[in-house]
């Protein structure tokens, strides 16, 4: 788990990503938490049905590397948010992130918070070297929680900007 000033981040194990998955409130009562208004996108729907579930559930793989560490607010003991890294480390040493606060929490710093509480866990795992992530291009607020935790930009499609942030790269680091 990692320990924010407001947030515990918890990765998910196979069987709380499958009742994660159900959206019925089995999974907050697993984790004693108060019940969940969230909703899962059509876009996590297939993540977790096609990539995040089987990864997690391969024991050759860390599933650190794969799960989603959902986020919950310690003043309200509730769910707000996930983060998920894409697989483990490339050979480069570099991570893939994606990210999601759940509608009655955004616009509170919460996911600056989730991002900053996960790179300080990447910094301590030595095989990661870079942290990567894509936005869409409209989705600004998005793009300001990378930039407020220190990530560049380095390339765009039509639709996407691609980010970057080299662990140890900040200074005094």
């Amino acid at each position: 788990m990692i320990k924010t000033k407001r947030l515990t981040l918890r990765p998910l194990t196979y069987e709380q990503l499958v009742k994660y998955a159900q959206c019925d409130n089995s999974l907050e009562e697993e984790l004693g938490l108060k019940e969940s208004s969230r909703k899962i996108s059509p876009e996590l729907k297939e993540a977790l049905e096609q990539t995040i579930i089987p990864n997690v559930a391969d024991k050759t793989k860390n599933y650190l590397y794969s799960t989603l560490w959902t986020a919950i607010l310690k003043t309200e003991n509730r769910m707000i948010g996930d983060i998920c890294i894409y697989g483990e480390p490339n050979p480069d040493g570099f991570i893939e992130i994606g990210y999601g606060t759940y509608d009655e929490f955004q616009g509170k710093g919460y996911m600056t918070e989730i991002l900053s509480g996960l790179i300080k866990w990447a910094k301590a795992q030595q095989i990661v070297k870079a942290i990567l992530a894509s936005t869409d291009k409209v989705n600004i607020a998005s793009s300001r929680v990378l930039e407020k935790n220190n990530f560049i930009k380095i390339g765009e499609t039509e639709t996407l900007i691609n980010w970057k942030l080299e662990i140890g790269s900040e200074p005094g680091v």
